[in-house]
């Protein structure tokens, strides 16, 4: 881990501009953790001594936005890079379980670290002096633990948010989480109820998309389940089939971690069999019970639609992932005749989304691949397929035949409707390899069938 920190010259020129006032000012939180870590931070934030109104007149000559005075926090944009700068405060009492009702200046960089979140996120850093660490946030950072800064209780009760932020934190960096916070975070898990859902759902994609997620969702249910209660009658469901070695949960969970981490993917794997409980059918095979459940996928997709709704997730996101869900069990033949009628009707991302999911699904059935074997490679080949179909720019839609309404008209097929079937007709040939996509041989193939038609 390394002992300085490389700072743009933008933050560089704001410490510089605060300290040229008799202020202090340090790198702090989110930056300071990410340089230390060695990746390169998305914001760089400043903590000062410096009141609000001392920091605005210190930068006269540079574009102030006052994006939170009463909180202490304006930002300055240097050179088109915006360095947010937030005054040494004491929080007051967060009555909305989020933000503070008030807040209390300082002059003491320590008790301003003292209110925020997680050690590794109450670190500041200056050029010069080097790193200022309280907490033990560096010394966490190494080990890969996620602590909460004082009372873990008194940290949740203040903003419920840091729940998901202690969970989004562990599944970004792969890090686990301290007992105490872990504790106060399954006592504390109703609190969710308190915050907007379109929050709750912006650190839910993060925490899909984490390299650690998987352990994090299968140790946390309890609280996935406070944030989606539809994912808990998923949980200690077995599934009693040879294709399946856990519980429907423990699979769905799983599964987040067998595709890419876009958030549409990883929201349908984990959202993909919710409804699996409502289509549960035993049946004794040879006195072994056997677990059935027909038209899961279909069931489930308006279950899936209303947990989205619930987060506010956008049309656009619920959509793609109400697709995927609905046909992630469909059995498509791995032929591109097949894969160009599904480009047909979908934009090629959701087609290879549902390949994808359809093989993150399989793979996460259980250590024994052998049952699920073939449907592997159905999903391993519909995607060269599609890659291929991609690759070579085939024929996938009206607008790619090479003759219009116009050309078929000219050769004698009436107006009206009966242009459209003739080119949907014309569409399946080319699709079907049938016919070449090329003028000629369609306008024959054309006329072949308006011939048929008219006997």
């Amino acid at each position: 881990m390394p002992d300085s920190i490389s700072i743009p010259q933008q933050a560089e020129f704001v410490i510089r501009r605060l300290e040229e006032n008799g202020e202090q000012a340090y790198l702090v939180g989110g930056c300071v953790r990410d340089s230390l870590l060695g990746d390169t931070p998305q914001d760089w934030d400043i903590t000062t001594s410096a009141l609000p109104e001392k920091t605005i007149c210190a930068f006269e000559d540079c574009r102030v936005i006052e994006t939170g005075v009463q909180h202490g926090t304006v930002t300055v944009l240097r050179e088109g890079k915006p360095i947010e700068v937030t005054t040494f405060r004491i929080d007051g009492s967060y009555t909305d379980r989020r933000r503070p009702d008030s807040v209390t200046f300082t002059p003491d960089l320590r008790e301003d670290l003292a209110r925020r979140d997680f050690t590794i996120n109450a670190m500041a850093y200056h050029p010069q002096k080097g790193l200022y660490d309280c907490f033990g946030g560096r010394e966490d950072l190494a080990a890969g633990v996620i602590r909460c800064v004082g009372e873990p209780d008194r940290r949740f009760q203040e903003d419920a948010l840091r729940i998901l932020r202690a969970l989004r934190f562990a599944s970004a960096l792969g890090f686990t989480i301290e007992e105490n916070t872990r504790q106060s975070i399954l006592r504390n898990k109703e609190l969710l109820q308190s915050i907007a859902r379109e929050r709750i759902f912006a650190e839910l994609k993060k925490l899909l998309c984490g390299k650690g997620a998987v352990p994090v969702l299968l140790e946390y249910r309890e609280v996935l389940g406070e944030i989606l209660p539809q994912l808990r009658p998923l949980m200690g469901f077995e599934q009693h089939t040879p294709y399946h070695q856990y519980d429907i949960y423990e699979h769905s969970a799983r599964a987040v971690g067998e595709v890419p981490p876009a958030p549409e993917l990883r929201m349908a794997m984990l959202l993909h069999d919710l409804g699996k409980p409502a289509c549960y059918r035993p049946e004794m095979q040879d006195g072994v019970l056997r677990g059935h459940f027909k038209q899961h996928a279909f069931v489930g997709e308006p279950i899936c639609r209303e947990a989205l709704l619930s987060l506010k997730a956008d049309k656009a996101f619920w959509q793609q992932v109400c697709f995927l869900v609905k046909y992630h069990d469909t059995e498509i033949p791995p032929t591109k005749p097949q894969v160009r009628r599904w480009l047909a009707q979908y934009p090629a991302t959701w087609v290879e989304r549902l390949f994808l999911v359809q093989r993150g699904d399989n793979l996460a059935k259980g250590k024994n691949r052998e049952p699920v074997r073939e449907r592997l490679e159905r999903a391993d080949a519909l995607l060269t397929l599609l890659q291929e179909i991609l690759r070579d720019g085939d024929c996938c839609s009206l607008k790619d035949l090479a003759v219009s309404g116009k050309d078929l008209m000219e050769i004698g097929c009436p107006k009206g409707k009966r242009v459209g079937e003739l080119l949907e007709w014309l569409l399946e040939q080319v699709m079907e390899e049938k016919c070449l996509n090329q003028r000629e041989p369609l306008l024959e193939a054309a006329k072949g069938r308006i011939a048929q038609k008219a006997e």
